[in-house]
């Protein structure tokens, strides 16, 4: 079977060739596969394409591929993928329900630490020799109160964290499993001294954080976000801060997270760039100019220990995938 793995880097391209199925033709390609994307002819006839989230499937990309039958996700969401045409079209996808967790609870908790205790600031002031400790007055997390939107295994992860700062936890999700602190958006937002997005992107969520979400956070709040960018209204987010709405944030993920990426030999040339995303380039820039705002680059889920479980995985499901008529459990890691 032919398969055409994009976004690859160096130390995945060595683990994956050394850990490869004899019964596969793999092609390995750096870039990311989206709309700009050349696609070699001989690339065409693949039965299978594997990506990270910086691809992005639309029905354009994938009705390129017309012997298309198998998409592996390295990655646990997928909204970054056309569903609809991939159900239209009996194409399965696959993807790693469950890879980083503790990786992205610990980096949720990194942007929070930096932002309390204004760690950058301290920095730079050490770099400058100019030192002004009452500007470096940060806050305990002692006894605060962090509001988590999205229970998951990364939210489960965050609340176990939480605890060990002896902090109150609340928590906001669709589904209510388990003796935990459920509570409303409203009431979380209104209560939470730190607002973690741990939550999937979906019509739902796509700019839950919002002019009118942010209205009824603390003045004193932070915002933190290791799930989708999509998820916060960059703009609206942008002039609160400007106007003291709340204290900070620290993004991990941001709209349009593309636009950042101008020097890297995996970079979208920006004419390649959709201009709904350049349009809030303009914000993003603004953003990070804000002394009170954090944000690197998808990185919450980079650790040796998760990317090596994002590349067994997806191993395991193409090799799954091989014999998928007579393994029942396969069904499992079908996403439709």
């Amino acid at each position: 079977m032919k398969i055409i793995f994009y976004d690859i880097k160096n130390q995945e391209f060595d683990y994956l060739t050394q850990n490869m199925f004899s019964t596969l033709e793999p092609y390995f390609m750096k870039c990311a596969l989206n709309e700009a994307t050349y696609v070699d002819e001989k690339f065409l006839n693949a039965q299978a394409i594997c990506v990270f989230v910086s691809s992005v499937l639309t029905a354009k990309v994938l009705a390129k591929f017309k012997n298309l039958k198998y998409i592996f996700l390295r990655s646990t969401g997928y909204s970054n993928v056309d569903l609809k045409f991939c159900k239209e079209n009996n194409i399965q996808v696959f993807n790693v329900p469950n890879y980083g967790s503790s990786s992205v609870a610990e980096y949720a908790f990194s942007l929070i630490l930096s932002l309390s205790r204004k760690i950058n600031k301290a920095k730079m002031m050490v770099q400058k020799g100019i030192i002004e400790q009452e500007e470096l007055i940060g806050f305990d997390l002692f006894n605060k109160t962090i509001g988590i939107i999205g229970f998951g295994s990364i939210g489960r992860k965050i609340l176990n964290i939480a605890h060990g700062f002896a902090m109150d936890v609340l928590i906001y999700d669709v589904v209510k499993k388990g003796a935990y602190n459920f509570v409303e958006l409203n009431e979380l937002l209104e209560n939470s001294d730190i607002v973690v997005l741990s939550c999937p992107l979906n019509p739902q969520t796509m700019n839950l954080i919002n002019k009118d979400t942010i209205s009824k956070m603390k003045k004193t709040s932070l915002l933190i976000n290791v799930a989708r960018g999509e998820i916060v209204n960059t703009k609206d987010l942008y002039f609160a801060l400007v106007n003291n709405k709340i204290q900070g944030a620290g993004l991990d993920v941001i709209e349009c997270e593309e636009v950042l990426c101008q020097a890297y030999k995996t970079c979208q040339e920006y004419s390649s760039i959709k201009q709904v995303c350049l349009k809030k380039y303009f914000f993003i820039q603004k953003l990070l100019q804000l002394p009170n705002v954090i944000i690197t680059p998808h990185n919450a889920y980079n650790t040796k220990e998760a990317n090596k479980k994002i590349l067994d995985t997806t191993l395991f499901n193409i090799k799954q995938m091989q014999n998928i008529d007579s393994n029942p459990s396969v069904k499992n890691l079908v996403l439709i």
